[in-house]
């Protein structure tokens, strides 16, 4: 099961101004410790899951930036691109990390994420969960995501302001984070049904 997704900021490996910035975030299901006797207010619970998805973009953005230093890419490789540029999905930087219990989640997890520019997604799920899977969900939202949202355009969409469409995709595509096995002509489906509710 995916327990979170999250869309956040990239920085290049070289660049100084400004910090990691957490755009989107959403849980599925709570976290409870059978060793907590006290009942967590809601006050509390949103600013741990506050601080636990920032703790998972932060890593996932220094993973990114050891990626583009590997690469030996620069904060050009960065800019936001015209809309007539379409964006090559398949060659985005991804990559798979664990967090050991505690770090910050109470059980082990496994984080997935996808770097489309200055764009980041993850999700955090179960440590049995089928990788691969999970991958090709992630890339999935990620289109899904970009195209709906305009995300790399400058001056496009304001993502803050859009929560509603993201939870409208995560619904279809990721139901109460459920893994699909979705197949080409499945998605597509999904695709017209979403198209024709958002169109109204």
């Amino acid at each position: 099961m995916v327990h979170a997704f999250l869309i956040h900021t990239l920085r290049a490996a070289k660049a100084e101004e400004g910090f990691c910035r957490v755009l989107y975030s959403c849980f599925f299901g709570a976290e409870n410790s059978p060793n907590d006797s006290q009942p967590h207010g809601a006050e509390r619970d949103r600013l741990l899951r506050k601080e636990q998805i920032l703790a998972v973009a932060r890593q996932v953005e220094s993973m990114f930036q050891l990626q583009q230093q590997a690469c030996g890419r620069h904060a050009v490789d960065l800019q936001p691109q015209s809309s007539d540029d379409p964006v090559a999905l398949h060659e985005a930087p991804c990559g798979v990390f664990r967090l050991a219990p505690g770090d910050p989640f109470q059980e082990p997890r496994t984080v997935v994420w996808l770097g489309v520019l200055s764009i980041g997604f993850a999700l955090v799920l179960d440590t049995h969960e089928n990788l691969l899977l999970v991958e090709s969900t992630l890339r999935l939202l990620a289109r899904l995501l970009l195209d709906h949202l305009r995300l790399l355009v400058p001056g496009g969409a304001n993502l803050l302001l859009r929560a509603d469409l993201i939870e409208g995709i995560l619904t279809r595509f990721l139901p109460h984070g459920q893994l699909l096995f979705l197949n080409d002509q499945f998605v597509q489906g999904l695709e017209k049904e979403f198209s024709a509710a958002w169109s109204h």
